[in-house]
């Protein structure tokens, strides 16, 4: 299978591309720049040869600036945006990052009109909105990263503070990849058994624990300037999950028409089932009555940002759906 990474010379984008690389499932990564950066990215291929070559892995890596590159892709992946400082909310990036998306989905939709798109640019859940109105793909081709990664931190969390493997930790964040993000405290279970039933629960700290995982790429940006390892494992555990046909059952988000307690007209993180073919289905969320009122907060919060950022874009591209 043979998969593209647009913007591949930034941290997340090459560190994604490096880890595609090594899965067995792909046999061709692409490298896409910009006509600037693609002596920069000619050198991250060579690189990444010789550490193939020292793995005994074969794989085609192509460095380009020409989308035509792209044709015959299974799965694109767009990483390109302005990168945000620990300063930065992922929502001081939306405009900007709004118009490169756009404009790359509409040249995905035109290269490899077959494709799955997968975002990973910031916002995500409104990016995600945006690639999937300008390439007027249908919404099982076009997902977001969203709260897969989120996912991954908390049940690392959870099995730290439970001294239990993390493989037996079965947890959700669902929502927005953000401030309101959404932990499934509820159905959270540890082999099966309720968190709550644990001993070790009383001194878990929710509060703090969901606080970790919404910082947790602040930390890191502060710590070395941007996530890299963390985004690029979840890229290629996506990527491998649906060349595989996996049907494995992850938080990505999706656009969403009612599927879920009647939100829709917005793209937020939920569980979905993830084959050869993109999203599968929606899975049906059971929460509370807290976690629905912040999941709702999470879809009014992401749908007010998202039309604002869509009316910014009106003139200046085709949003074809």
């Amino acid at each position: 299978m043979k998969v593209s990474v647009i913007g591949a010379t930034g941290r997340v984008g090459k560190a994604a591309a490096f880890s595609l690389a090594e899965e067995s499932v792909v046999s061709e990564v692409v490298l896409v720049s910009r006509e600037k950066s693609l002596s920069q990215v000619q050198g991250e291929a060579l690189d990444m040869n010789d550490a193939m070559a020292a793995k005994d892995i074969r794989v085609s890596i192509t460095p380009t600036s020409n989308f035509e590159d792209i044709s015959d892709s299974k799965i694109v992946v767009i990483t390109s945006g302005v990168p945000r400082t620990s300063e930065m909310t992922r929502m001081d990036v939306a405009v900007p990052n709004a118009k490169i998306v756009a404009e790359y989905a509409c040249l995905v939709a035109k290269h490899a009109p077959e494709s799955i798109i997968l975002v990973i640019t910031n916002p995500v859940d409104i990016m995600t909105y945006v690639a999937y109105k300008a390439s007027g793909f249908p919404r099982s081709r076009v997902i977001g990263l969203g709260n897969h990664l989120d996912s991954l931190r908390l049940k690392n969390l959870i099995a730290k503070h439970f001294n239990i493997h993390v493989s037996e930790i079965h947890t959700r964040i669902i929502g927005e990849h953000g401030d309101h993000m959404v932990l499934l405290l509820s159905s959270t279970s540890i082999g099966g058994i309720l968190v709550k039933d644990f001993p070790q629960y009383q001194s878990f700290d929710v509060e703090t624990i969901v606080d970790k995982v919404k910082n947790a790429g602040s930390y890191v940006i502060n710590k070395k300037g941007a996530t890299e390892y963390g985004p690029a494992f979840a890229i290629s555990n996506t990527v491998k999950t649906i060349i595989n046909d996996e049907k494995r059952i992850l938080t990505l988000t999706t656009y969403l028409d009612g599927e879920i307690y009647g939100v829709g007209d917005v793209c937020l993180g939920v569980p979905v089932k993830l084959g050869i073919n993109g999203v599968e289905r929606i899975i049906g969320v059971k929460m509370n009555d807290k976690e629905l009122e912040d999941f709702i907060t999470a879809a009014k919060t992401v749908k007010k940002a998202k039309d604002e950022i869509m009316a910014t874009l009106e003139g200046e591209i085709n949003l074809s759906k």
